[in-house]
């Protein structure tokens, strides 16, 4: 398909929903009051959307995945239907899969495989996998869609400048977080096209779980790792959400089994700092002994040894309910736009906090619910989830739905702690700076106080001190005044213009003045009433400061 004609399509299946979002936020696009839609309609715009990313192929597939989880960036009930879309679509015929694979591996498939089942066992987006045979073992193949590549590089072409000419149009936060989203999925399904990369993931996951029996992946085959082929050996586990009658018959124990996923998680994020980024029920399976199986690692976030610390200091605040640490927290794993004031995020760390507190008093209370309201908040206010903590939070709704698939009373905190309890030492070793690089920080930190305090005293010496205030905390007062004044103006030349033109008339008996006076002055009674007020505000937008000097 040619870029017009993709482009074509592209835009007639979103521009729809793309103005509706807008009309949302102004009733004509440009200017009037936001309009709020009953759930319903909500909830038929969101299948809608499904339907329409769903016919747009792969790349629009798994961009909508990685929105499902970003609530800062959709409201709901949009994120709990995209959730649902599938990362499934009609498979490709055998015929152009052996095409790749001969391409791949110098050889045919009947060559490079005692036995290749033509038929596939799972098409997904960019690829799909078939069973194969080799050396007397069951294989896993998979294997890249011919032109998938193409295809993604022209559709995220087509989304950027969408989001461009957005930005430039609807400049706010919403679209600003959808483009660094869509900037980040760029790399990350860049990653996840050169399956050489998912193979050397999932052998750095084999080693790191080496010495746990109860957790692991599938054995690589590397002498047929390529860009677009990956053989690892067949696993034939169940699903961990079709585990029913296993636990009925009392051959596997629901409690061990989520404290074996529970750990597998923490030590995935809090210690090894490597998180398994495309959680979902169809690839972790169990096997006849109980042992986990994680498949498919094409995406796996890597979670800087900063980052944890900073988690961890701020879970520490939030436990102890210390609101000013946990705006130091956001503003250190840079949740929060430089140019948004403390007092603000005050307000949205308030609220994260009554979250919290109220999980406390309606026990059982379940992380899903949790994360969705925290989340809530993110949308709700003007912050930025971090991409490693959007995989965090991921992790964590796919346990609590794990359990509650199973037992609708599950209390996913109650069965963290004892995991926390057992591995605190491992997370204290992993979430803490060594002795001498605290004392670096604290002896870089002193340094830079001092530095800030003698130049504080210097400009005070000097009556050159400056007082900075945010733009947030003055620009509304500043803008709702200068808004009341314009429009007042308009308001006081249009009545003037009516009386003038009617006293010249009453002098004159000239009717061509009296009809341009009052037509005239009607069209400025209608634009005060009608003219967008983004126009009528300052432009002002950036800090403004006060400078006393003695003269």
């Amino acid at each position: 398909m040619s870029r017009t004609r993709r482009t074509w399509h592209v835009l007639r299946k979103l521009a729809p929903f793309v103005f509706s979002f807008l009309r949302d936020r102004r009733r004509w696009i440009l200017f009037g009051r936001s309009r709020d839609l009953p759930a319903a309609a909500h909830a038929k715009r969101a299948a809608q959307i499904v339907d329409a990313i769903a016919a747009l192929g792969p790349t629009y597939i798994k961009l909508a995945q990685v929105f499902s989880a970003r609530s800062d960036v959709l409201p709901e009930p949009y994120l709990s239907e995209v959730g649902r879309l599938q990362d499934a679509v009609a498979p490709v015929p055998a015929d152009a899969i052996e095409g790749v694979l001969s391409i791949e591996l110098g050889r045919s498939a009947t060559e490079a495989f005692e036995s290749f089942d033509r038929v596939p066992i799972a098409a997904a987006s960019l690829g799909q996998v078939h069973r194969a045979r080799v050396a007397g073992e069951d294989v896993a193949v998979k294997v890249l869609r011919p032109g998938v590549e193409e295809l993604v590089a022209l559709d995220l072409d087509i989304a950027f400048r969408i989001l461009f000419f957005l930005n430039i149009l609807f400049p706010n936060h919403h679209v600003r977080s959808l483009t660094t989203v869509v900037r980040e999925f760029e790399r990350r399904i860049e990653e996840e096209m050169d399956l050489r990369l998912e193979a050397e993931n999932t052998e750095a996951f084999r080693a790191y779980f080496a010495d746990e029996p109860r957790v692991r992946a599938p054995r690589v085959y590397p002498e047929f790792t390529r860009q677009r082929v990956l053989v690892t050996e067949f696993v034939p586990g169940t699903k961990v959400d079709r585990l029913d009658e296993r636990f009925a018959s009392g051959e596997l124990s629901f409690t061990q089994l989520m404290a074996t996923l529970s750990e597998a998680y923490i030590r995935m994020t809090l210690i090894d700092g490597s998180l398994h980024a495309d959680p979902h029920p169809g690839n972790i399976l169990v096997e006849q002994d109980g042992t986990i199986v994680f498949l498919d690692f094409g995406m796996v976030v890597q979670i800087r040894r900063v980052t944890r610390e900073r988690v961890f200091r701020m879970a520490l605040a939030t436990a102890q309910e210390d609101v000013e640490a946990i705006i130091n927290g956001m503003f250190e794993l840079g949740m929060i736009d430089p140019e948004i004031s403390r007092a603000e995020i005050r307000d949205a760390a308030v609220e994260i906090m009554g979250v919290l507190q109220s999980a406390r008093e309606l026990e059982p209370r379940r992380i899903q619910e949790l994360v969705q309201e925290i989340l809530d908040t993110f949308y709700a206010w003007p912050l930025v989830l971090p991409e490693e903590l959007v995989y965090f939070f991921r992790a964590a709704a796919l346990l609590e739905g794990i359990g509650y698939r199973y037992d609708p009373r599950f209390n996913g905190m109650e069965t963290i702690k004892p995991v926390i309890v057992e591995m605190r030492s491992e997370l204290l070793q992993a979430t803490t700076k060594e002795p001498r690089a605290v004392a670096r920080d604290l002896l870089t930190q002193a340094e830079q106080s001092f530095r800030a305090l003698h130049d504080l005293v210097r400009r005070a010496e000097r009556e050159e001190l400056r007082l900075r205030a945010h733009p947030r905390d003055v620009l509304h007062a500043e803008r709702v005044a200068g808004l009341l004044v314009r429009r007042l103006l308009l308001g006081l030349s249009a009545s003037v213009m009516a009386v003038v033109s009617t006293l010249f008339f009453v002098a004159t008996r000239n009717w061509i003045v009296l009809l341009v006076g009052n037509v005239t002055a009607m069209f400025l009674f209608l634009v005060v009433l009608l003219i967008p007020k983004h126009l009528l505000e300052n432009p002002l937008r950036h800090t403004r400061a006060v400078t006393r000097r003695r003269r």
